[in-house]
């Protein structure tokens, strides 16, 4: 008794929605499939009914919204698939349906109203233009997530006709890299390094380190980007010049037990809270690790890997005080003709770290743009902070991801953003990703 009331409470909703559920042919039968539009009322996907009665599924914006709003056919997959059982739901008024049914006519689907926004969903993507990656966008304060793109895409007008092609594609086009890819972090890890110093460290500020371009330990040699020598640094230097040494440095004084504890507290081996499907981040730093790994880890090589959508959720912890926010890609469902059916609230997911920690690690970040690496962000109609990070991905070091992890507005955050833009290999940079949607927001 106690598993079907279970079942019936809350369980009942993901059951029905289940692409692998037949019951959802029945309902397709008597409901038109709803609409799925941004929060501006952009239309991202809507069903077109032909005079015989024949159905189409559209997507105005082609491959753009790809992965994020995703496909009805050849099974289901983004938001066609998680909000399957509300766009196949009708809420017409009660009359209209009854007459609709006595004359063996559809009923229309609600819609589907996103946090999504056009404007800065198609400037993410222009910005990363052929490259490979991701770029996710969202509120901090809230946990709306304004733009999801990944690279390469695809067109889920004509899915159906280019099935075998794009299922078989070596380049994984059907992954959602911005939630599924997983990448060493680079120096965007420096964030959570840093914090991990700062906790076992409570005078973080007397930090010093000389930096001469390289650090040796047993055999191992780190060097900095570039063959970039910075000389004397303190903690916020090291973090805003991405020293690579000092933070070598940093990381053969961590305790291996107390970095995994804070890695797990920023949501490293969890599942993240996320309305698509989300690979789990990995951290695997132990006491038995010896100095190569130690240092590696610290500076974001070695084994740890992260998706772009996590190293968002982290900057957003960062960004709102320390507290994260519930990430949500859906405002409300209306039925068609525009009345509230629900509506999703922001909510609290959990503290990631103290307001004192936060706060200190968003001065760090603004440094990186006031006079570091971030600099191209310097000087606009608006504030921005964030940290730049390069991932190599072969021995080849040549061979490298470009990363990018920041806020804008940094007093009061409005937008967070995380880029990454694989095998950019010296040629592109992801914080001019990141600026050319700051730019679109606020001019």
């Amino acid at each position: 008794m106690g598993y079907i009331a279970y079942f019936q409470v809350v369980k009942s909703r993901d059951i029905i929605r289940s692409p692998y559920n037949a019951r959802q042919d029945s309902y397709a039968d008597r409901v038109v499939r709803g609409k799925i539009v941004d929060k501006n009322g952009n239309v991202l996907a809507q069903t077109n009914v032909a005079p015989d009665g024949t159905e189409t599924r559209e997507y105005p914006y082609g491959n753009i919204f790809a992965h994020v709003v995703g496909y009805s056919v050849q099974g289901k997959a983004g938001l066609e698939a998680e909000e399957n059982y509300e766009l196949l739901t009708s809420n017409a008024f009660f009359l209209e349906k009854l007459k609709n049914e006595f004359q063996d006519q559809k009923n229309q689907g609600d819609t589907v109203v996103t946090t999504l926004d056009a404007t800065l969903q198609e400037a993410a993507y222009d910005a990363l233009g052929a490259y490979k990656g991701a770029v996710v966008v969202l509120e901090p304060s809230t946990g709306k997530i304004l733009a999801m793109v990944s690279k390469p895409d695809y067109d889920p007008n004509t899915v159906k006709q280019n099935w075998e092609a794009l299922s078989t594609d070596e380049n994984s086009v059907l992954l959602n890299r911005a939630t599924q890819g997983l990448y060493a972090p680079g120096s965007t890890f420096k964030i959570v390094t840093a914090l991990e110093y700062m906790r076992e460290h409570s005078d973080y500020n007397s930090y010093s380190y000389n930096c001469t371009g390289v650090i040796e330990q047993e055999g191992t040699a780190i060097h900095c980007y570039g063959g970039n020598v910075h000389g004397p640094l303190d903690l916020q230097g090291s973090f805003a010049y991405s020293c690579n040494t000092s933070f070598s440095n940093i990381g053969l004084s961590l305790d291996p037990s107390a970095f995994q504890a804070t890695s797990k507290e920023l949501l490293f081996g969890k599942k993240l809270p996320c309305v698509l499907p989300a690979a789990k981040s990995s951290f695997t730093l132990s006491a038995q690790d010896g100095s190569a790994a130690r240092m590696m880890t610290a500076m974001g090589q070695g084994q740890t890997q992260v998706s772009p959508y996590h190293m968002a959720l982290i900057t957003a912890a960062v960004a709102n005080g320390g507290t994260l926010m519930k990430p949500y890609l859906v405002d409300s469902v209306t039925n068609y003709k525009g009345a509230e059916m629900s509506k999703n609230k922001p909510s609290k997911y959990g503290e990631l770290m103290t307001a004192q920690e936060a706060s200190a690690l968003k001065s760090y970040m603004q440094s990186v743009v006031d006079y570091g690496t971030g600099s191209v962000l310097s000087g606009q109609s608006y504030t921005a902070a964030g940290k730049t990070g390069t991932a190599e991905y072969s021995s080849d070091k040549e061979k490298d991801h470009s990363w990018f992890v920041g806020m804008s507005n940094v007093e009061n955050p409005e937008l967070v953003i995380s880029v990454i833009i694989e095998s950019s290999d010296g040629t592109a940079k992801a914080v001019n990703v990141a600026k050319q949607v700051f730019d679109t927001y606020y001019y």
